[in-house]
């Protein structure tokens, strides 16, 4: 039974899915966007407030005991940041976003539903998601705090984070500059789709506290031009600038040279876009896990990066990325309570 939660709001009874933004015509969609842009949209014929955390079939999550591997160990993810800093010194770039992927083997009976249960109390997140609906090729637990982008009716905001520390007191100076870069990318973003002097940064470098960190973030908002439609603004926005890099094309190139991996779900886009009503949420598919198939067994995948600048120390941004990932790999593998 396929079917999605966002917050407090259930969708179920799926009616269609779709792999091109212009086939969203009407009607509410759940949303995947890989970070390299491919798109699955699975439009459901109901939605509420539904309580469906234990639909039937329902089980427990069972703790993964085995260890994690990475796409880039330690050293390879050392030396991708001594990488970049030389192409910043190069005037090549000025940020680039370094990821990596981990993943661990997964029993074919593990629900993903049950472990979306374990962060809710755990990892509670502004931007949480599920979208359990495995036979559309879509099983996805999301504990985004990022908003990527928000729209209702002419109105949009992005809301970029750059800037990760256990407490405020711990910023650096270096985490500040890069939320101010990227904040000013979001808005170029956005003036392309938007309304002439409409786009506004309505709060910057604000501190936000989430379990175990607390991060940076800007707020940037817009009112779209008349006639808009949705690939405008996607075409025009992703992937986020908070997870690929300044200028964006340049750390495109260098994401693609230096991550032995696809990134897939991770950084990219997870929501909902209502096109009946004009609105849509869409999280940057952050703290987020998926399951794939790999080489005939099933894979629980989960992403974690740092944006890298001419300031970065390359092993405190490997810091950063075990910061980020601990908490959640912890209660996905039991030891760290919910």
């Amino acid at each position: 039974m396929a079917w999605a939660r966002f917050g407090a709001m259930t969708a179920y009874d799926p009616a269609e899915v779709v792999t091109d933004i212009d086939r969203i015509d009407g009607g509410f969609w759940a949303v995947v966007i890989d970070f390299e842009s491919t798109m699955t949209a699975i439009r459901f014929t109901h939605r509420g407030r539904r309580t469906m955390t234990r639909p039937p079939g329902d089980r427990p999550w069972t703790p993964l005991d085995q260890q994690w591997r990475t796409s880039l160990d330690h050293q390879a993810y050392v030396g991708g940041v001594t990488r970049i800093r030389e192409l910043i010194a190069a005037g090549e770039v000025y940020q680039v976003n370094l990821c990596r992927i981990l993943s661990h083997d997964l029993p074919d009976d593990a629900y993903l539903p049950a472990l979306a249960r374990l962060l809710r109390r755990g990892n509670p997140a502004p931007y949480e998601a599920l979208i359990h609906a495995p036979e559309l090729g879509v099983d996805i637990v999301c504990a985004s705090p990022e908003r990527y982008l928000w729209r209702g009716g002419e109105r949009v905001v992005s809301s970029p984070i750059k800037g990760t520390a256990v407490t405020a007191a711990e910023m650096l100076p270096k985490d500040y500059a890069e939320n101010v870069m990227i904040a000013d990318l979001v808005r170029n973003d956005l003036q392309h789709v938007c309304e002439p002097g409409s786009v506004v940064v309505e709060d910057l470098c604000g501190v936000e506290a989430h379990p175990g960190l607390v991060h940076l973030v800007t707020n940037v908002a817009g009112r779209l031009r008349r006639g808009v439609s949705w690939r405008d603004v996607l075409d025009a926005s992703f992937p986020p600038g908070s997870v690929s890099g300044a200028p964006k094309s340049s750390a495109l190139t260098t994401i693609t040279a230096l991550e032995p991996v696809p990134r897939g779900p991770y950084c990219g886009a997870i929501g909902w876009i209502d096109a009946d009503r004009g609105e849509a949420e869409l999280a940057v598919g952050i703290r987020t896990f998926w399951a794939t198939q790999a080489y005939g067994r099933r894979v629980l995948n989960f992403g974690a990066g740092a944006g890298i600048t001419w300031g970065s120390d390359p092993e405190a941004e490997w810091q950063e990325t075990q910061l980020k990932a601990r908490r959640l790999i912890g209660l996905a593998s039991g030891g760290v309570a919910p």
